[in-house]
């Protein structure tokens, strides 16, 4: 059956009141938590690292999604294992060793993601697609939220669902990057998994509706 998974972002919640955040989350219908790092050099922002996540999974009771925009990722992925992801992304750009940093992840008993930026073809991932647990199409440029949703993604997103077809891969599809109310059902229709959603969640009126809005 096709997964209607939504992931919604810590980046856009409230750091004042994050164990709040993370308790709504926990009481909606959401089904992952997403966790973004960034290191000011990979991405133009910084964001948080290992005491945030700590914090997360000290609260969290679902999944936990870790989405590293750094530079050389496979230095600190024990570390973010450690810290309680039980999935940890990596950027194809950032990775210079991308199988070994891979199999780094799934070592650990996590699960592993490569990501795409906008501007990088599906067409790299031929090498690697049966590896890989999750793959995450950005449809903004990464390092800040609240951008607006590129339409490329969308055929992206088709070269992305054939490319594992042809493969007889088993990679879920997630999407990232201005996502709200208004596309989700045409990124679902169109061969997503995995739908992560900040501002769209935590800039609502209710959150939890919206969260339940966005699956449906």
């Amino acid at each position: 059956m096709k997964q209607k998974l939504i992931a919604p972002s810590v980046l856009s919640a409230d750091f004042g009141n994050l164990q709040r955040d993370i308790e709504m989350i926990n009481n909606s219908s959401g089904d992952w938590f997403h966790v973004d790092v960034m290191d000011g050099r990979f991405v133009p922002n910084i964001s948080f690292g290992f005491p945030v996540l700590k914090t997360v999974k000290q609260h969290a009771k679902k999944f936990i999604d870790v989405h590293l925009m750094i530079v050389e990722p496979e230095k600190y992925i024990d570390q973010f294992v450690d810290a309680g992801a039980d999935l940890v992304s990596i950027h194809y750009e950032a990775s210079t060793h991308l199988h070994r940093s891979l199999y780094q992840i799934k070592d650990r008993g996590a699960k592993a993601g490569v990501v795409l930026n906008p501007a990088t073809p599906v067409s790299l991932l031929q090498d690697i697609i049966t590896d890989a647990d999750l793959v995450l199409l950005m449809s903004v440029n990464p390092g800040f939220g609240g951008q607006s949703f590129i339409e490329n993604t969308y055929r992206k997103l088709e070269e992305l669902k054939n490319l594992i077809g042809s493969r007889n891969a088993s990679a879920l599809i997630q999407i990232d990057g201005g996502v709200n109310a208004d596309n989700a059902r045409l990124l679902f229709s169109a061969g997503a998994d995995v739908l992560v959603a900040g501002n769209a969640v935590f800039s609502a009126d209710d959150p939890m509706a919206m969260i339940s809005r966005l699956k449906s």
